[in-house]
């Protein structure tokens, strides 16, 4: 083999090595760490576990005599993720960059020895296929809620600040406009509860009732986070300024949660719903003004 190809090779594995081993540490400690109460989790965590190691011995054949660890920032930054988000959020993140991993080994392939062939294309499919089959057994409630949260959020971040915005052109208070963001808050979120619950007994596997909880407690929750900065500061611009920095915030979580349990593109989501927000906030805050003037309202 030319040095050329040598010298590819061998940064590949190094590379290939330090993922696989930072995944088999992720996955060993998740298993054992007592952070997973599922036993049927626990031992696909274990065999995601003894399956990277598999990998990472694979690679190591190429670099003879290297040390190679697992990377310490991800491993901790995964679970944490883990403890916060769950199991199946953390396990997806970690797979987020398989397309990648999957094109890098199929980019080197043809400079793999023939007498490594075999492990190695069973290593390949390994990587094509026990994502899906991690996603297959391991839907957790949460997972199986999320559209109902995000529902709930969507809507909130929605009304709740076009809300806010209305309130300060008409009444000129920050307070009467936290007020009004909270008891519409309350109101909207029983009716999407309601509304959920009834979406949800159209076919759902899942629990109505949980789902309706889910919807309801997301909105009411967001739209008592976008009401805060008003009962903070009587500055208009501040108060509103903040609130919608919140409400980019939620939407940067909500879009990325969603992203990654969904594996689909992040951008696409987080600027459809901060450019509604933004322009519901505008709209409203121009109707507001109007009614404010036209009906000479001095609250």
């Amino acid at each position: 083999m030319p040095s050329s190809q040598q010298e590819t090779l061998q940064q590949v594995a190094i590379d290939s090595a330090r993922d696989e081993i930072t995944d088999h540490t992720v996955y060993k400690r998740m298993s054992t760490l007592g952070l997973e109460r599922n036993p049927e989790f626990r031992k696909i965590l274990a065999d995601l576990a003894d399956m990277e190691y598999r990998h990472y011995v694979f690679w190591m054949k190429y670099v003879p005599g290297k040390r190679i660890g697992a990377s310490t920032i991800r491993v901790y930054l995964t679970l944490l993720l883990r403890i916060l988000l769950g199991t199946t959020f953390a396990s997806k993140q970690l797979e987020r960059n398989e397309n990648s991993v999957i094109a890098r080994y199929k980019s080197i392939a043809s400079l793999i020895p023939e007498s490594d062939r075999t492990e190695f294309d069973r290593m390949l499919q390994d990587e094509v296929s026990h994502e899906a089959e991690f996603e297959h057994k391991t839907e957790s409630g949460a997972v199986k809620y999320i559209s109902f949260v995000v529902l709930g959020l969507a809507d909130a971040l929605v009304e709740i600040a076009g809300i806010h915005a209305g309130s300060l052109g008409i009444y000129d208070s920050t307070r009467l406009a936290g007020f009004a963001g909270v008891v519409a808050g309350g109101a909207a979120s029983i009716a999407m509860a309601s509304a959920a619950y009834a979406q949800a007994k159209q076919g759902f596997e899942g629990s109505a009732s949980v789902s309706a909880a889910y919807t309801g407690v997301s909105y009411f929750a967001a739209a008592l986070i976008l009401a805060s900065p008003y009962f903070v500061t009587e500055k208009m611009s501040l108060a509103l300024g903040t609130s919608l920095t919140f409400g980019v915030l939620l939407i940067a979580f909500v879009s990325f949660y969603s992203a990654v349990i969904s594996n689909k593109p992040f951008t696409k989501d987080f600027l459809q719903m901060t450019g509604i927000m933004f322009g519901a906030t505008a709209a409203l805050y121009i109707l507001g003004t109007v009614i404010h003037i036209v009906f000479h309202i001095t609250i």
